[in-house]
């Protein structure tokens, strides 16, 4: 009996060492892991935690000027179906000096119902609306882009810049500052010829080389063509325009390309804020020491008299777009202004050549 209370004693001193021991190795082995997650959590660094809301605070940007936000292009695919078959009659174009009643420009606004169906534009055919909008051309570079540019970004204002092929390739700064700022960059043609004295293939070549250049390089698609020298015909305007164009003209030029023969400042200043009018497409030329130099006072000008600097966004626009899917196989275009002669002198809305 003794033996026996003597195992019992030892069985029961057995139990109770193997029960504090595997309570001391539970114990042991979820306090480390405890303590583990809660360092790994407080050496977190603060910036990958998340704010209490669970949503990030968003950064705002202060830093800089506003540049005027780009015009949104249109889709613009006509369908004709014989260009060969319309007429190759070439007008060059020219606005004249008369005005109407309303004060806008007889020339423009006669042609501007004539050939507004090929997607052309002398005037806004909006009369309505007090906007005005300048354009630029870019046969060469001479050195007053970049003042020029400075300027429109000073005073938050878009412009249309009419580059050449040549341009294009010698001055890529200066044309990816222009699409950087919100400017339109339009297509002036590849070498600069009269588009009525080409053959249809010669003529869709002028403005398909500069605009697959530009979009290969620059990753811009233009929609803009001024026809050099303002020569054009029906078969010109609706073969741009079934490329994807526009083909944009002026209601207001002068003669400011000649740069041996530049006028002033105050001269200069007079004769581009002579007679603002709706809708009027201001051409000016680049090369010009006088409009570098007036830009800013002629914006000042013209707003004071209650109009608006604007983007091509064709207001009041009818039939000269068409909103049809594009069956073009690359990008859409973009017309140049050309012209390096004086457009400010024929009394007559155009001449048409025989």
């Amino acid at each position: 009996m003794k033996r026996i209370c003597k195992a019992f004693a030892l069985l029961a001193a057995m139990l109770f060492m193997l029960t504090s021991c595997t309570y001391s190795l539970l114990g042991s082995s979820s306090t480390p892991s405890t303590a583990a997650s809660s360092a790994a959590q407080s050496s977190a660094p603060a910036s990958s935690l998340p704010p209490d809301n669970g949503t990030s605070t968003p950064q705002v940007d202060s830093s800089g000027p506003v540049k005027p936000e780009a015009p949104v292009k249109p889709v613009i695919s006509p369908e004709y179906e014989d260009l060969a078959a319309l007429s190759n009659e070439k007008v060059q174009w020219g606005p004249g000096n008369q005005f109407g009643s309303d004060g806008r420009p007889t020339g423009p606004v006669s042609l501007q119902k004539k050939y507004g169906k090929y997607g052309a534009y002398f005037i806004s055919p909006d009369k309505d609306s007090k906007k005005i909008y300048l354009t630029f051309d870019e046969g060469y570079e001479n050195g007053f882009t970049a003042k020029i540019l400075d300027t429109l970004k000073e005073k938050g204002v878009s412009a249309v810049f009419f580059v050449t092929y040549d341009y294009a390739k010698r001055n890529p700064e200066l044309v990816q500052r222009m699409i950087d700022e919100g400017h339109i960059v339009g297509n002036h043609s590849t070498t600069h010829p009269s588009m009525p004295d080409l053959s249809l293939d010669e003529a869709k070549k002028e403005i398909q080389t500069l605009h697959d250049y530009v979009l290969q390089n620059f990753g811009y698609e233009m929609w803009l063509f001024r026809p050099p020298q303002g020569d054009f015909s029906e078969r010109t305007l609706a073969l741009a325009h079934s490329l994807g164009y526009l083909n944009i003209f002026w209601s207001f030029a002068y003669k400011d390309w000649d740069v041996e023969n530049q006028i002033g400042y105050d001269a200069a200043l007079a004769k581009v804020t002579k007679n603002p009018h709706a809708g009027g497409i201001y051409l000016l030329h680049a090369v010009s020491k006088d409009n570098s130099e007036i830009l800013g006072s002629v914006i000042d000008n013209f707003t004071s008299k209650g109009y608006t600097l604007s983007t091509f966004d064709l207001s009041g626009d009818t039939a000269a777009q068409t909103k049809t899917e594009s069956s073009r196989s690359t990008a859409e275009s973009s017309p140049v202004s050309s012209n390096f002669s004086d457009t400010s002198s024929p009394a007559k809305d155009a001449v048409v050549i025989k």
